[in-house]
C-alpha cells in the first residue's frame, strides 16, 4: 500500500513493503516500530537507528513530537490523494496554526508574546512532561495571534496553547 505524507509542508510517498520494511521516496528502510506505554510514545528502529517520539491523532492529523520539535503529519493513501487533487481539493489551508500540547504536562515557559513575529522554528512553549522538558516550535513563518498559557500552567493532551496566523 502507497501513502502519500506531508511533514510539516514536505511530501513523502510511503510504501509499506511488509511489516518489517518501508520505502521512502524509493529508499527501503528495515524498521521495528512498538509501542512503550499506555502513553502514545513509540520507539522506532529503522536501519539500526533508534528514535522515540509521542505520535497522537488531533482533528484527523497526526501530530509527532520527537526530539523536541512538533511535526505535523497529513498521511493519505495515493489513490484518494489522487482522486483530491483531480476535484480542485488542492492545497491545505495556510491558515492559522493551533499548537495543541501533544501530551499532559506543565508550561515551563512561554518566550513569545502576543502580535510578535515569529520564524518557523522558533520556540513557541517548553513543555515538561514524564519529567522531560521539550521546546514547542512553530511550523512556520508568521505572528503570535492568541496565548492561553502561562507559565506554571498545567495543560492537558490537545489543548490549544498558542495560535500564529
Amino acid at each position: 500500500m502507497k501513502y502519500i505524507t506531508t511533514v510539516n509542508d514536505q511530501e513523502f510517498e510511503v510504501e509499506i513493503l511488509d511489516e518489517r520494511h518501508v520505502a521512502v521516496n524509493g529508499k527501503v528502510y528495515e524498521v521495528d516500530m512498538t509501542s512503550m506505554s499506555d502513553q502514545p510514545l513509540y520507539s522506532l528502529l529503522a536501519d539500526a537507528r533508534s528514535f522515540e517520539g509521542y505520535v497522537y491523532e488531533v482533528d484527523g492529523q497526526w501530530q509527532v513530537l520527537m526530539g523536541g520539535t512538533l511535526y505535523e503529519v497529513l498521511v493519505e493513501d495515493e489513490q484518494l490523494k489522487r482522486l483530491r487533487m483531480a476535484g480542485g481539493g488542492g492545497s491545505k489551508d495556510k491558515g492559522p496554526f493551533l499548537l495543541k500540547a501533544p501530551m499532559p504536562g506543565l508550561v515551563v515557559s512561554v518566550p513569545v508574546v502576543e502580535g510578535q513575529e515569529v520564524k518557523k522554528g522558533d520556540v513557541l512553549v517548553v513543555l515538561e512532561s514524564m519529567k522531560m522538558q521539550n521546546e514547542l516550535k512553530s511550523p512556520k513563518d508568521g505572528k503570535v495571534e492568541k496565548i492561553k498559557v502561562e507559565a506554571g500552567q498545567a495543560v492537558e493532551q490537545g489543548q490549544v496553547m498558542v495560535t500564529v496566523v
